[in-house]
């Protein structure tokens, strides 16, 4: 394990299957679609390279399923556990680097009358489901999962405000 540089999607994967218990690189695509694809979009290939990458560092144990599709269930090893656990545990900063599209659209000329009604439109669906998942699961959630569902929507909110700030400036 020593060679291998663990990355976020490394710790993705290994935090899905953790929770899952036992999962193949599928399940982790669709709980990961499911649950933190709002906030941490991790592509189909990159799940499967990182189960194969955390298979041969020793902290995914990996069973083949007899017969059918003959699918690989993956498990946390201990090791596994262990680099979570300090990852989960390290409090380091790292700037957020937003990749907003439609931000650098703006940056390089892109007509913010085209751009600002499209966006509070999207911006504001997005924030309304976050506000029916809060309300109709919030209870289920668990409390990180529920700090992570209020980013999304404070996130949503000031997006909203931020395309509403930029239709303003051009009225």
């Amino acid at each position: 394990m020593a060679d291998t540089r663990l990355t976020t999607p490394s710790y993705l994967v290994l935090g899905i299957i953790d929770k899952l218990g036992e999962a193949s690189p599928y399940d982790v695509k669709v709980e990961a679609a499911r649950t933190v694809a709002p906030f941490w979009s991790v592509p189909h290939a990159q799940v499967y390279a990182q189960c194969d990458r955390l298979a041969e560092a020793g902290l995914l144990s990996e069973v083949r399923q007899s017969g059918g599709r003959n699918r690989r269930q993956m498990r946390v090893t201990e090791a596994g556990r262990a680099a979570l656990a300090e990852w989960l545990a390290d409090t380091a900063f790292e700037p957020v680097e937003a990749r907003e599209r439609n931000i650098l659209k703006l940056w390089f000329g892109a007509r913010a009358e085209v751009l600002a009604p499209v966006q509070l439109t999207e911006h504001r669906g997005t924030l309304e489901q976050y506000e029916e998942l809060a309300e109709s699961v919030g209870e289920l959630l668990t409390r990180g999962q529920r700090e992570a569902l209020e980013f999304g929507i404070r996130y949503e909110r000031m997006m909203v405000d931020f395309w509403q700030w930029v239709a303003s400036r051009r009225a």
